[in-house]
């Protein structure tokens, strides 16, 4: 995308989606490693035990869960 056309109000907005975009992909990439190093203890096969299965997803959902909440304590705050 050339940006020569963009309006400030425009650099902004795309430049406020991109830093979203990175914080999701930082929030995915350490909760996949809290997760894992949590769930998962030997060497994985071709697919998840039960037991990882659902570690994984309760681990998912807690984390999840505490950046939610976390969001909302630091907009409170505001």
């Amino acid at each position: 995308m050339d940006a020569s056309g963009l309006n400030s109000a425009e650099l902004q907005r795309l430049i406020s989606q991109e830093k979203e975009r990175a914080m999701v992909n930082e929030m995915v990439a350490k909760l996949t490693s809290a997760c894992w190093d949590k769930c998962i203890t030997g060497t994985p096969g071709s697919k998840f035990s039960s037991s990882e299965s659902t570690c994984l997803a309760n681990c998912a959902q807690r984390y999840m869960d505490m950046s939610i909440i976390i969001v909302k304590r630091f907009q409170s705050m505001q």
